[in-house]
């Protein structure tokens, strides 16, 4: 009992010392970056290993996204241009769910940010991804070091919770957040708050634990993060390089496109236009007194490009629906912006809980389109097939199923035209390039399965990445 009680004492004392060595953030915070080496920190550099998850890649709404094996992990950071940029082996640890992850072995991802500007790396090529920017500006001042620093120049406000410092502060439109430093001045969890082009307003945790004096700093080597409640990354990690020499500059062709999206138009037939110009593709289909969109990807930007030019197509015609070809959120990014405009969302039936929930959530951080508009959502779910039919146009949605790519799936046929256009189930490679070996059964059987058992009769794919392609390349590709 003694023992206790002197264990107790101890600690209260410590407690109290905590306390009144940072009576406020300012000299809270200055005693933190003194403890933990951020004063004369520039530059850092971090690897290791772990797990994961697919952001955003369910495969059924409401859902944690896809479990990932990481095999390689490296973040480098310049925290006086605030940019980072992130590379990742990644592997699949479950069949099911999407991601830019192939089906068997292991792929790797480059994702960059620098301001104003975010982007892709694939090869030697720079894709500009400005509907990622907040979320690795949040992930960037996050980090241990970069949280400190953030809060230091925001305005940052102090709280006692349970031996901690709750240090509150915003970086305006990009995200809100709360730091807990510990007794030894170490930043332990940061609970924050960033905008999302799907969720809106988005609950993140972050954790750090196992810190080691490496050089001129102290530095976390677990770190742990989850997103609306899901976890996405668990690192271990194995090297930290302080003030290591980095160089993150912004490729021209991400700098040239920030404030434009770039959208081609493809006549595909009379009153059905082909929207590319950018990673995702759309479709335009003119009925007599409205536009069908179908897709909204990535983010406001994007789709408010896509329906002003839906406008010039057939103009005086409002977009009344927007059709969603699943719940990734890379396809449904811009459906905020498209409810925003006034159209109804047509999406897969037990989707609409889901959607509802997310419309409803609030996007207060970086308000966008849904929030200025003040509109609500009209949704018209599909069980396995909905038609649309004005009397001059007929238009089929129907759900591809099975797929352990998502449960969600729909395509849209045009039995006039004999158009299809889908989404991730059939991606054409570039032209005279040979199909897969062996045939990808995880997409390509499976739309060549629902075709066949719609009776489809379709002579050419509207997908909605890549180019249009004759009907016999999907087959050629599925082995057939």
């Amino acid at each position: 009992m003694k023992t206790v009680s002197v264990a107790l004492a101890a600690s209260l004392a410590l407690a109290v010392c905590f306390s009144a060595h940072a009576q406020d953030a300012t000299a809270l915070l200055r005693r933190a970056s003194s403890a933990m080496g951020a004063d004369d920190l520039k530059t850092l550099r971090y690897s290791g290993a772990g797990t994961g998850a697919s952001y955003g890649q369910a495969f059924k709404p409401d859902t944690r996204w896809p479990k990932l094996n990481i095999p390689s992990f490296t973040r480098q950071i310049d925290y006086q241009s605030a940019a980072m940029i992130e590379e990742v082996a990644r592997s699949r640890a479950e069949k099911q769910g999407g991601g830019a992850v192939p089906i068997e072995g292991v792929g790797r991802a480059v994702v960059a940010v620098s301001g104003e500007f975010a982007w892709n790396v694939q090869g030697p090529l720079a894709i500009p991804r400005q509907a990622a920017r907040e979320q690795r500006l949040h992930d960037l001042w996050t980090t241990p070091h970069g949280v400190i620093k953030a809060a230091q120049r925001n305005g940052a406000t102090v709280k006692w919770i349970e031996n901690l410092a709750a240090v509150s502060f915003a970086e305006k439109g990009v995200f809100s957040a709360v730091a807990f430093i510990n007794d030894k001045y170490l930043v332990e969890r940061v609970e924050s708050r960033m905008p999302d082009p799907v969720m809106g307003d988005t609950a993140v945790v972050t954790e750090y634990w196992d810190y080691r004096e490496l050089g001129t700093i102290k530095f976390p080597m677990r770190m742990r993060q989850t997103i609306a409640g899901s976890a996405v990354l668990d690192i271990e990690l194995k090297e930290v390089q302080p003030n290591a020499e980095v160089s993150i500059p912004v490729p021209d062709v991400v700098r040239a496109g920030r404030d434009k999206e770039n959208v081609t138009v493809e006549k595909a037939a009379e009153g059905v236009w082909f929207l590319a110009g950018g990673s995702h593709n759309s479709a335009a289909i003119e009925m007599k007194d409205y536009v069908i969109l179908v897709e909204a990807p990535l983010y406001d930007g994007r789709a408010l490009a896509l329906i002003q030019e839906a406008r010039k197509l057939a103009p005086g015609k409002p977009v009344r629906y927007v059709v969603n070809t699943h719940n990734h959120f890379d396809h449904s990014g811009g459906l905020r912006a498209a409810v925003a405009e006034g159209a109804a969302l047509v999406a897969q039936a037990q989707s609409r809980g889901w959607y509802e929930k997310v419309f409803a959530n609030p996007n207060r951080i970086a308000p966008d389109a849904l929030a200025k508009s003040g509109r609500k959502l009209k949704l018209v779910p599909v069980n396995e097939k909905l038609v649309l039919d004005d009397g001059a146009r007929k238009v089929e949605v129907y759900r591809i199923h099975p797929s352990d790519h998502v449960d969600t799936l729909l395509m849209v046929y045009l039995p006039a035209e004999k158009l299809l256009i889908q989404a991730d189930a059939f991606t054409p490679g570039a032209p005279g390039s040979p199909p897969p070996a062996p045939p990808n059964n995880y997409n390509q059987l499976t739309l060549v399965d629902a075709i066949e058992r719609h009776k489809l009769q379709v002579e050419r794919h509207l997908p909605l990445h890549g180019r249009i392609a004759p009907n016999a390349e999907l087959y050629r590709a599925a082995g057939r």
